[in-house]
Order: C-alpha cells, then structure tokens, then sequence
C-alpha cells in the first residue's frame, strides 16, 4: 500500500473530491480524518471508508474558523500519534459582477477559500516541521491560473490559494515538507450541480462545459482524486511549489475554432 500506516486530514470530505480522495487515500493504508461542516454528509464519508474496513473518524470543521481547524489537526495528531497529508479541500464559489459583490459575500469567499487554506497549513505545519516529513495538497482551481470574467472573487481566492502554496514550498522544504496545489477544472461535484440548477438548458450546460475542454468533457471526482493520491506518495516525492491544471487542457491554451466561425 502506497500510505500505510500514514495519517490524512481532508477539509471539506463531505462530498464530491474530498469524498473521493479520503476513500482512495484510505485503500492505499491511511487513517483518515474528515473535517466538514455539513455533519450528515461528513458521517456518511466515514461511513463509506469503514465499509472498507478502513480507518476514518469525523470532526464537524468550519474552516473559516480558526478553533475549528486548529481542533481538527489536533484531534488527528491526539488519536493517530502523528500527521503526514493536509488535504485543504474545502471552499465556496460566487458567481457575480464584482460591482454586484457585496463586503460579506467577498469576506465569505477569502474566508473559506484562502483563509481555511491559511489556516490549515499554519496549524498542521507546526506537526509537519516538528516531524521533518509531510505533505500539505491545497484545492485551487484553473481560475487560480487564468483569469475569469464571470467569477471575479473566487478567482482572486484562488489564485490566492496558488501563491500561498509557492511561498510555503519555499520555506519548509528545507524541513522536509512538500506543498503543492490542484487546479481542477470542470468536476462533477456538488458545487457543479448546484451551478447547473441555475441553467436554463442543463443539456446546453453540459455541453458547453464541457466543450470548453481540449477533451470535450467533465472530469469525476475520482480522477481528482488520484492526482492528490500521486502527490501524496512516494512517486510524487520531488513535485513541491507546483500549481498543477487538472482540467481536460481548459488553461493550455485557445481551442480552434469550428469551421466557419471568424
């Protein structure tokens, strides 16, 4: 097993990626703690990984919350002995005109996208030093890569997300701690259904996500999922700073055009 005996903590494992990973980081040998703000959906994560006959328990987690995510990291250290893998999976998105943007719905955003980010690596990085190993994986997005005209704020906390993780690479290699960060693109998760409800036509919808993909479709939380699993591991051991698209090649460039079309 690729992360025996190695302990996991993944914000916002309710659902969609981090559901994902914990059930794969779990049948590679981890002990895995979820942290979710949503209890139900973070017991059923639990749930599943037992099923496996895995290790995995669940902290109700607000990672706008400094004693929430400062408890969450504790708790997995107080009951596995140790620390090895952050997983900064939890966030929100809003899609609105910045002129739109209301104070708190920007403080929301920045508070669940880059402070939990802050948060969790300042709390989980005094047990990684201390320990002279670990790896901290942060959720970006591609919109932490390019800009988006249609999501101003969340763009700006991810490519929040991108920045913290370049200067934490820099300071802790040298204590034996890698920091990277996922860039996902169009994921069939919860934030995409409830973006999809909004859509007149969710056929349309589809096909135009997808369609904004080199590959022509939406990614599974699963193959998301593999990519933390590869960091995570011994395979990924001199990857640290990057920012890595997970995205069908939205980010690599232009797509041509359809014939006919100026």
């Amino acid at each position: 097993m690729l992360l025996e005996g190695q302990v996991a903590v993944i914000t916002g494992g309710g659902s969609g990626i981090g559901r994902a990973t914990a059930l794969q980081l779990a049948q590679e040998g981890a002990s895995v703690v979820i942290g979710n703000r949503n209890t139900a959906r973070g017991q059923e994560t639990v749930r599943l990984v037992r099923e496996q006959d895995r290790t995995c328990r669940f902290v109700r987690t607000d990672v706008q919350v400094a004693a929430d995510v400062e408890r969450l990291i504790d708790t997995a250290v107080q009951d596995y002995g140790r620390l090895d893998i952050l997983f900064n999976n939890a966030g929100v998105n809003l899609k609105k005109p910045l002129s739109e943007t209301t104070e708190a719905e920007w403080d929301t955003v920045l508070d669940s996208n880059l402070k939990g980010v802050f948060l969790g690596c300042k709390y989980a990085l005094s047990h990684l030093v201390r320990q002279g190993s670990g790896v901290i994986i942060n959720d970006s997005s591609n919109a932490g890569l390019i800009g988006r005209a249609e999501d101003p704020v969340y763009c700006a906390s991810k490519h929040g997300v991108v920045g913290l993780t370049k200067a934490l690479a820099l300071a802790h290699g040298p204590d034996g701690v890698r920091v990277n960060a996922i860039c996902p693109g169009p994921i069939e998760t919860l934030m995409m259904q409830e973006q999809r409800e909004f859509a007149p036509d969710t056929k349309a919808y589809d096909r135009a996500v997808a369609g904004a993909t080199a590959l022509n479709r939406i990614a599974t939380a699963e193959e998301v999922a593999a990519l933390v699993l590869f960091l995570c591991s011994e395979a990924g051991r001199f990857i640290t700073g990057a920012a890595i698209p997970i995205d069908g090649g939205k980010t690599a460039g232009v797509l041509a055009k359809p014939p006919g079309v100026a």
